[in-house]
């Protein structure tokens, strides 16, 4: 089984070190991940976004908790998105390309040290 897996591997790295298309996915997918560990760093700050305890439960409620905040950050930036892009001058100046580039996964606006007021009495536009 153990050689198996080494030719396996062996075979990876000879497609990938041929490929220039794989090399590129791989890049593309790492960046996502990384994007994502500077994202949780952000929204996640405490301890430099480390979980600082052995608890299973406090570890447990941390991460689920991170999800939900995650999960809220791609949400809010795809309204913003949406509505940038309904924008009729934005129309003609991105190619598909572009708007296959795009993601909701940006930070820049969050303010993780400061002060967040939320408004319970209005919603976000969701249309």
């Amino acid at each position: 089984m153990l050689e198996i897996g080494r030719a396996q591997r062996t075979l990876f790295v000879a497609r990938y070190l041929r490929d220039r298309d794989l090399q590129r996915e791989i890049e593309e997918g790492l960046n996502v991940v990384e994007a994502w560990i500077r994202a949780n760093a952000v929204t996640c700050y405490g301890k430099s976004g480390e979980i600082s305890t052995n608890r299973r439960e406090e570890v447990e409620m941390t991460a689920l908790c991170l999800r939900i905040l995650q999960a809220a950050l791609v949400y809010v930036n795809t309204l913003m998105l949406q509505d940038v892009l309904a924008e009729p001058e934005w129309a003609g100046l991105l190619t598909p390309a572009d708007r296959r580039g795009l993601t909701p996964l940006f930070w820049q606006h969050v303010r993780p040290y400061g002060e967040v007021r939320l408004d319970l009495n209005t919603r976000l536009s969701i249309g």
